[in-house]
């Protein structure tokens, strides 16, 4: 985050814990990141890292990484590795000083959990249902009590241990909470704790067949952790009375967690359900869950958006209790604010076309000065080659060109960046009649310190010296889906942009065959890019991150 240290942001979440440090009800702040090991993380993630781990920074405290993993049908260890990475790089050693060591398990508590829910039925308040899936939340709908409601104590803990050791199928049995039927909330409606699902585990194998509900096992786990503040998005609201009555139950001694909600990340031109994205990787409408196209962290990691921007986006959005949409722009917004400082400028051609120099020697080659980032001048300069023969971009040149095109045209002049006024003199065609070759003359004087060298033409393009041009391939990625809202109306899949990707064979200047997959650059009018991992020694891959302006601000205005 961008924010100093001595000047915490002010939310209403960072109040409440200034004021339950006051007070003394918490000596130091615990907070933690719990998310379920069922899929990559996405944007919405990135917003509850950035929150518990700036809110543990600015306050001395720990923040601990808990695998909520607690449905073996649907977690794999694959997602376990990736959460961890994003995370990590996500906090990017401003706050590794604050993560709680390894990440943490929700099912190393299960025996613990398993005890709390024995003493729970011991007290009276848990009992042991045969009702189904279906009658369960059929008779939690309509406020009616299970037949099995009041059974004996005795009965409820010699059904649980039996259910413990695998004695009956998966669905046939659950162990329920034993509160209000006729309560408003419904999550006060005798809730489900555990349920039989007799399948192996990624972290505890074959050990269990009983599974801890998310109620019972987030609550129970933040308590057992020593979690102070457990931050959650706005629809646990409703949960917290049965996360307070489960505490107040078994009556464990303070101090106690606190469930506060706040406001989940909703952007535009997304979908922010896992569900939905796994939805897009299994059925091919992108390569995997690290595709650029992706909203999740390996996806904007892998498109080049570092953690910086990232955590800059999370704090500027702010924290509330009220839903809203979010504008990707605000996104947007915050990379090229950071990458027009950092980046390093180089010239490059998306879709060359090649133009030769008539009047320039046949073997010379000049080194020309070129800046590597005008925001930040001890970055200095370097040398760029500049022959006979150059490429240039096929949409810097026009054969009919409309009015006030300041572009390349026949008989017409442009300024090549950093180097010299140039005049189209012949278009060279094919037997198609597709331009293959632009005949050039060179203003030679018109490069610094020449006799013409300040005078002045309306259009300025980017180049690069074919004899010293780098081949790459370059993927210029767009947004997944062509609307705001793509899962508001209809199938979110219907509204997926076919033009998300576009592949082109590039010529770069030859500097970029030293590139780092750490940096970042602007390809000069071009956008700003990085090194994919897809890059080879002979062959390198770049993923456009972003353009330099907000190209779909205009498409919505026409």
């Amino acid at each position: 985050m961008t924010e100093p240290a001595d000047n915490r942001p002010s939310d209403f979440i960072r109040d409440i814990i200034v004021e339950d440090l006051k007070s003394g009800k918490h000596k130091s702040v615990r907070t933690r990141f719990p998310p379920e090991p069922n899929g990559y993380l996405h944007i919405g993630h990135a917003k509850s890292i950035a929150l518990n781990f700036g809110i543990a920074k600015e306050f001395g405290g720990v923040c601990n990484i808990r695998m909520d993993d607690t449905n073996p049908a649907k977690e794999e260890t694959e997602y376990v590795e990736s959460i961890m990475s994003d995370v990590r790089w996500l906090i990017d050693g401003w706050a590794d000083t604050h993560l709680g060591g390894a990440p943490l398990y929700t099912s190393d508590y299960f025996d613990k959990l398993y005890e709390y829910a024995v003493d729970l039925a011991r007290r009276g308040k848990a009992y042991v249902d045969d009702l189904s899936p279906e009658q369960t939340d059929e008779f939690r709908r309509t406020a009616k009590e299970s037949p099995f409601r009041n059974r004996s104590v005795e009965e409820n803990l010699d059904l649980l241990g039996r259910m413990k050791a695998g004695e009956f199928p998966d669905g046939a049995k659950t162990l329920r909470a034993k509160i209000d039927m006729s309560a408003p909330n419904i999550w006060l409606r005798d809730p489900v704790l555990y349920r039989i699902k007799h399948a192996a585990h990624h972290h505890t194998g074959d050990k269990w067949c009983i599974y801890p509900m998310y109620d019972w096992a987030h609550t129970l786990s933040d308590y057992i952790e020593g979690i102070t503040h457990s931050l959650c998005t706005l629809e646990f609201e409703v949960h917290r009375p049965l996360y307070a009555w489960i505490l107040e139950a078994l009556e464990l001694p303070p101090p106690r967690p606190r469930q506060i909600e706040f406001a989940r990340l909703n952007l535009t031109y997304t979908v922010m359900s896992k569900r939905k994205l796994i939805q897009l990787v299994n059925e091919k409408f992108v390569s995997g869950w690290d595709d650029p196209r992706m909203i999740t962290i390996a996806g904007l990691r892998r498109r080049g958006i570092t953690a910086s921007a990232l955590r800059s986006f999370a704090y500027n959005i702010g924290i509330t209790k009220y839903p809203s949409l979010n504008e990707m722009e605000t996104l947007e917004h915050a990379v090229r604010e950071e990458f027009n400082r950092i980046a390093q400028r180089r010239l490059a051609v998306l879709r060359p076309i090649k133009v030769v120099l008539t009047n320039w020697p046949n073997d010379k080659v000049e080194e020309l000065d070129a800046i590597n980032n005008p925001e930040d001048a001890s970055t200095g300069t370097r040398k760029i080659p500049f022959g006979r023969e150059l490429f240039i971009d096929r949409d810097d040149f026009m054969e009919n060109p409309p009015p006030k095109y300041f572009r390349l045209k026949p008989g017409g002049e442009v300024r090549l960046k950093y180097s010299y006024i140039i005049q189209c003199e012949e278009v060279m065609k094919d037997s198609s009649g597709n331009v293959t070759e632009l005949r050039c003359k060179i203003d030679i004087d018109s490069k610094s310190g020449g006799a013409t060298a300040n005078r002045k033409v309306k259009g300025t393009i980017h180049w690069v010296s074919a004899a010293h041009a780098v081949d790459a391939e370059v993927r210029l990625y767009d947004r997944l889906f062509k609307v705001p809202e793509p899962d508001a109306d209809g199938d979110f899949k219907s509204f997926i942009n076919p033009d998300s990707l576009e592949v082109v064979n590039a010529k770069l200047e030859p500097s970029l065959k030293e590139a780092r997959p750490n940096e970042r650059y602007q390809f000069e009018r071009l956008g700003y890019f990085v090194l994919d991992p897809d890059s080879t020694q002979d062959r390198q891959v770049w993923n456009r991150t972003i353009t330099l302006r907000d190209t779909w601000a205009k498409a919505a205005k026409k």
